[in-house]
């Protein structure tokens, strides 16, 4: 099969572990007899530099014309550190979610074995773990009308949904759900939020439609106190764009790094799977980044955006080969050795 990939690197350690990235799926491809062509674009920061914007059009054109987008990340500190910066990275990221249609990001938390011990959480609480959230990603505050008045004194931001964004997102989950243990959590603030009343009722209105699935309501804060006491009681979880952000951030120290956790954005043009991990400025250039979660992405990529499950369960083994086998960077070493980021990708991309 011929794959056509857009490749995003962004900013900070983003090109270092798209770069292993890329060796593992290119070791993949040559294993199961695949050619990837890959469509590299700019985006975040180094695109504003670039070409004065963080998404440039002609990013947009390659992202629309390749059957899937790899992202690493984006952000810069001399754009966190300037409140009065006019252009920011992160206005790329929300306009392509938008101008690409990705509105359900798909977000699993889970265990590896021989890791459950180095999770901040204890073995008793976390083992079983295997849960997924779908936020939405392109309605709520993040794109509601935002701005100041009273002389810059006073700031709004507005959180707007419309049934249709309410209902597009849950028949994602709804059908993950089908697909799994058959169990839905609708996670919203309804006691207060006018928004999330609109997602309980619209989610309570499709209940119909799937009467196999055990659908809960539960609000947010409760949500969150019981991801840390209990993550193994859920397993579907859909919610709004804030709230997801937040939860899902919270959850992927579950599996004992924010290194290991993929994602996927499902639109109705594209998908993108990238690291849930940020960029990470700290540590660019010194090839110490985990590159796992964007290796890990690209085996949801394969599987989801190709349909090549044996070529995703291959490099998952491989990962948990590798972190069993202890060739991990340093997040994960506790005083053994620790290989570097590129190391990593080579051993990954020797032992396929």
């Amino acid at each position: 099969m011929n794959l056509k990939i857009a490749l995003l690197a962004g900013d900070g350690i983003g090109p270092e572990v798209i770069a292993q990235a890329v060796k593992v799926s290119d070791a993949i491809a040559t294993k199961f007899n695949h050619t990837i062509e890959w469509k590299p674009a700019l985006i975040g920061a180094i695109a504003i530099d670039e070409t004065g914007v963080p998404y440039p059009d002609e990013t947009h054109e390659i992202c629309l014309n390749t059957d899937a987008i790899l992202f690493g990340a984006i952000g810069h500190p001399k754009y966190d550190n300037d409140p009065s910066a006019k252009v920011r990275p992160e206005q790329g990221l929300l306009k392509m979610r938008k101008e690409l249609g990705l509105f359900a990001n798909v977000r699993p938390t889970f265990t590896f074995p021989s890791l459950i011990d180095k999770s901040p959480l204890k073995r008793e609480r976390i083992e079983g773990t295997d849960l997924v959230f779908l936020r939405e990603l392109t309605g709520g505050i993040y794109f509601g009308e935002k701005g100041r008045r009273d002389g810059g004194e006073t700031a709004y931001d507005n959180c707007v949904y419309t049934r249709h964004e309410v209902k597009r997102l849950a028949k994602k989950g709804f059908e993950l759900a089908m697909n799994r243990s058959k169990k839905l959590c609708c996670v919203d603030k309804a006691n207060v939020l006018e928004t999330s009343r609109l997602w309980r009722e619209t989610v309570q209105s499709m209940e119909k439609d799937y009467p196999e699935v055990e659908v809960s309501y539960e609000f947010v804060d409760a949500v969150a106190m019981r991801l840390v006491q209990w993550p193994s009681s859920y397993d579907v979880l859909i919610t709004e764009n804030l709230f997801g952000d937040i939860l899902t951030d919270e959850a992927s120290v579950i599996s004992g790094s924010m290194g290991l956790m993929p994602s996927a954005s499902l639109g109705e043009k594209t998908s993108l799977f990238e690291p849930i991990h940020g960029s990470y400025p700290q540590a660019t250039g010194k090839n110490i980044a985990n590159p796992l979660a964007t290796i890990l992405s690209a085996a949801m990529l394969f599987e989801d955006a190709f349909g090549l499950k044996d070529e995703a369960t291959a490099i998952r083994a491989i990962v948990n080969k590798s972190l069993a086998e202890g060739i991990v960077t340093e997040d994960l070493s506790e005083g053994e050795q620790a290989y570097g980021t590129s190391e990593v990708g080579d051993w990954l991309a020797k032992n396929i």
